[in-house]
């Protein structure tokens, strides 16, 4: 084994060095006190649990996710986290079994066995928050209000916000009679665009005219809120529950665009997603230069049945990584103040004042080089006897 093979990390597996550690770290306490602000309780599900408990109910995507384990003591199988919406679901199920609205936030490291795209990490810290106990229309524009209220803590321009819909595709596939592997092939195609692919399959398939129309124009129904009546017109006679649906999308966009009028709302009416434990509303937001979303969430009821206890739910996270590298400006680590190491009274308890100020003060050692690589632009200096900051000049700093 080489030097270098002791410290190369595994691909898509980063240490996170100063300053983008401050960074990251700044912009969790920010955005964790503006859940809190809003009543979303911190909560800390574990690092691995049972793969009964991580993966029941939840898509064949995220069980590919997961890493799996041994546990030594009782021999059975675990699960590295890979995502904690399934657990959130468990605990609001048996640990916090609140009665009425319960409200949750988070921000832990998960742990992926492979990148879900080219620009993800494998092991991304997820921060999100989440609403259990009600199905009405207003927690989902909560949700969603709260993730852009995020976006714009963090420091995030220019933001794209995209909303869908899965009940219009599981509405529409239950008026056909096809089977669970014909209903999973439809699923894959329109999840990946793979629109030549998906012309073949319908042709192919037993659906009706109609139907096979239905599906292959569904990808095309993506724009803005002033399209959606076009396309009410071309598929409420499909089923009722596709009109609810819309109305719903019409109803959350028109909300969110009053709220905030400085973000592009765009509705795309065949987006699925990976997990498909969503059950209505899905949406996720971009910003210019990052080709996915940088937040995304959705609504998916019942994910706490098979923990005995269904519950409407609906929330959203981000990879905390990707929004800091997004907004390294405004979360970088301010200048610290020189200190001589110096045991005078005095001098100490300035330093206690400053440091109860939230200021960086560092202490400089006798004869210690490379003073310029403590990133401090000022220093204590004793005048009289007063210990005084003051500006380090360009000789001091070398």
């Amino acid at each position: 084994m080489t030097i270098a093979d002791r410290w190369q990390l595994p691909d898509g597996i980063e240490e996170i060095l100063p300053p983008q550690a401050a960074r990251i770290e700044a912009l969790r306490r920010s955005l964790l006190d503006e859940y809190r602000a809003w009543g979303y309780d911190l909560l800390q599900p574990p690092m691995a649990e049972y793969l009964e408990s991580l993966l029941t109910g939840v898509g064949h995507d995220l069980d590919l996710l997961t890493f799996k384990i041994t546990d030594q003591q009782t021999g059975r199988m675990m699960g590295v986290s890979a995502d904690r919406t399934q657990q959130v679901a468990r605990m609001d199920a048996h640990s916090m079994p609140k009665a009425g609205v319960a409200r949750y936030c988070y921000c832990d490291p998960v742990l992926h066995t492979r990148a879900t795209h080219l620009l993800s990490s494998r092991s991304p810290i997820q921060i999100g928050a989440e609403l259990y106990g009600y199905g009405g229309i207003e927690s989902e524009v909560e949700i969603v209000a709260l993730m852009l209220r995020s976006l714009e803590k963090a420091g995030l321009e220019d933001i794209t916000l995209d909303l869908g819909h899965v009940a219009i595709y599981h509405a529409l596939v239950n008026e056909t009679t096809l089977n669970a592997e014909q209903r999973a092939e439809l699923y894959s195609l329109l999840r990946q665009r793979a629109l030549p692919e998906l012309s073949a399959w319908l042709n192919a398939s037993d659906l009706s005219p109609q139907m096979r129309d239905v599906f292959r124009k569904l990808p095309s129904m993506a724009g803005s809120l002033k399209q959606l009546a076009d396309w009410q017109q071309q598929l409420s006679s499909v089923t009722d529950q596709v009109t609810d649906a819309l109305t719903t999308l019409r109803t959350i966009a028109e909300q969110i665009e009053q709220r905030y009028p400085s973000v592009r709302v765009h509705l795309d009416l065949a987006e699925l997603r990976d997990f498909n434990y969503h059950s209505g509303l899905v949406f996720s937001a971009f910003v210019p230069g990052f080709g996915q979303p940088v937040a995304r969430g959705g609504r998916y009821d019942h994910t706490g049945e098979v923990f005995g206890r269904s519950r409407p739910a609906t929330g959203f996270s981000s990879d905390l990584k990707v929004l800091a590298s997004q907004t390294v400006a405004q979360w970088g680590e301010s200048p610290g103040i020189l200190v001589p190491a110096n045991p005078d009274a005095a001098l100490q308890a300035v330093v206690e004042q400053l440091r109860a100020r939230g200021e960086r003060v560092i202490q400089l050692f006798s004869d210690q080089d490379h003073v310029d690589e403590l990133g401090c632009d000022r220093v204590l200096v004793q005048d009289g006897d007063q210990w005084v900051v003051k500006q380090i000049s360009d000789k001091q700093a070398q």
